[in-house]
């Protein structure tokens, strides 16, 4: 007994101390991490102004030609607001370490779906890569729900003040042509050029860059696809007065022949610089679509009246790779109104639309 009961005491003493052992290292470790994580860039926070947010740095995901982006470059970077929706904000931002401009796009987290449901979507379009299409080289997702996509800057900016307001380039036919062609096959590579087709639902001028050469690049492609639905129905309620296809009321329904319908309109816009919608009818029971203006216009024989009397000649008197005709201009214009059909079944599809860019060019 005795034996048991020194064996007894022996062994109290040594679990206490142990146990006293542990409770102060545990206490030490959790004083010490914080600290610790201040000194790692993964876990740093970082503050950018987007209506007050302040981002917490969690996961980057980067793509072709994005591998040198970092979220704290990024995050860090001197913004300038060139752009804002019910949606987000666009940031034209300026990278410190490596000295480019890069387009930011922040995603306002009550607009967003959550992280999980569109995991698939944002690896689809960090893959797609096409000379007349935006890619898209890096994407973060915070812990708030914040979301941010990194694009390369395209300095002329967007096609809708280039066409809007009175840029003496945007009258020039070879420029119209080779904006035209570069949308189409922008649009061709959507429709077929991947496993399955993917549609844009919001192509408008606005939603195509510029570069200093006048090619064009087509942006915000399937970004609806990355919003909840409320927000996606917003946009397309939002693109209502833009020229979006009359069958198309619910963005989920948005396909090619909704694409077509749109891309006849910039093609419209193009020749005419005029905006799809006459917000400002003279009467109130005047048809003022843009495609109406145009058909009443043919009908009329008052085609004069409506495109840019700088493209309506009979030749060539610049150096145009295309010479101009006015049989081209009514070709191109033929091939917006099929496009611009009341019936879906009835317009192009982008393969047919690139043959008959190509017979207008020949």
């Amino acid at each position: 007994m005795k034996n048991i009961y020194k064996l007894t005491l022996i062994l109290v003493p040594t679990t206490a101390t142990v146990l006293v052992f542990l409770a102060f290292f545990i206490y030490f470790c959790c004083k010490r991490s914080p600290k610790t994580e201040l000194k790692d860039v993964e876990s740093t926070e970082l503050k950018h102004e987007d209506d007050g947010v302040v981002l917490q740095l969690e996961d980057l995901i980067t793509f072709q030609n994005g591998e040198d982006l970092t979220i704290s470059d990024i995050l860090e970077a001197p913004g300038e607001v060139i752009g804002k929706s019910n949606y987000g904000t666009l940031y034209k931002a300026l990278l410190q370490t490596s000295d480019s401009v890069k387009l930011l796009r922040f995603l306002r987290p009550v607009c967003t779906a959550r992280v999980e449901d569109f995991g698939e979507v944002i690896q689809l379009l960090g893959c797609i890569r096409h000379p007349n299409l935006v890619p898209l080289l890096g994407f973060y997702a915070g812990p708030r729900g914040e979301k941010l996509l990194i694009h390369p800057y395209y300095w002329r900016g967007s096609l809708a003040p280039f066409v809007r307001e009175g840029n003496p380039e945007s009258h020039k036919w070879a420029i119209i042509y080779r904006i035209s062609v570069g949308i189409a096959r922008g649009l061709h590579h959507l429709h077929t050029g991947l496993e399955k087709p993917v549609i844009h639902g919001n192509l408008k001028l606005k939603n195509v860059l510029l570069d200093r050469h006048y090619q064009p690049f087509i942006s915000d492609f399937s970004l609806h696809l990355l919003l909840n639905p409320t927000a996606g129905q917003e946009m397309l309620e939002s693109s209502a007065f833009q020229g979006k296809a009359p069958e198309l009321i619910k963005m989920r329904d948005a396909n090619e022949e909704t694409d077509i319908y749109s891309f006849g309109i910039i093609l419209l816009e193009l020749l005419t610089g005029k905006e799809p919608i006459n917000q400002n009818p003279t009467t109130p029971d005047e048809d003022f679509s843009l495609p109406n203006l145009m058909r009443n216009a043919v009908l009329g024989h008052r085609i004069h009246e409506v495109f840019h009397p700088d493209i309506l000649v009979s030749s060539c008197t610049t150096d145009d790779e295309i010479p101009v005709t006015k049989e081209r201009i009514l070709k191109l214009f033929q091939l917006a109104m099929t496009c611009c059909s009341p019936s879906p079944s009835l317009r192009p599809n982008t393969k047919q639309v690139l043959w008959k860019l190509e017979e207008i060019g020949s």
